[in-house]
């Protein structure tokens, strides 16, 4: 197959690096464990947290079904480009998860998933 290599060479696919943060009024109680800046950041598939800091299973919870959406390159008119904090769960608790877009990362079809890529028209 002549064409392997270049479509081999061609299944790249691009995801933002997303980077979630706590915010919150000054002087707000949070109710979570969590202090404002405490964050994580996702780089494709991995969750890094900062050495020695947690999160909330309940927090991460309210954020985690948005993420993979927010790694994809999206329409400038989709709410999905311009919304970025989701409340925390706790109706009691005025603090919010703030996602913001790092860079754009690289991946490779073929080294992301065992599943092949439709065969071209």
């Amino acid at each position: 197959m002549a064409d392997e290599p270049a479509r081999e060479a061609d299944d790249a696919f691009s995801l933002y690096d997303l980077r979630v943060e706590v915010v919150a009024p000054p002087g707000a109680k949070l109710y979570c464990g969590a202090e404002v800046g405490d964050h994580f950041e996702l780089r494709g598939e991995m969750l890094h947290l900062p050495p020695g800091q947690g999160i909330s299973i309940y927090s991460l919870a309210s954020v985690l079904p948005l993420l993979a959406a927010k790694q994809r390159p999206t329409h400038p008119n989709d709410w999905m480009t311009s919304d970025a904090e989701v409340a925390c769960p706790d109706p009691n608790c005025p603090s919010r998860l703030r996602i913001t877009r790092l860079g754009l990362r690289r991946f490779s079809h073929a080294e992301t998933t065992a599943v092949p890529l439709p065969a071209a028209d």
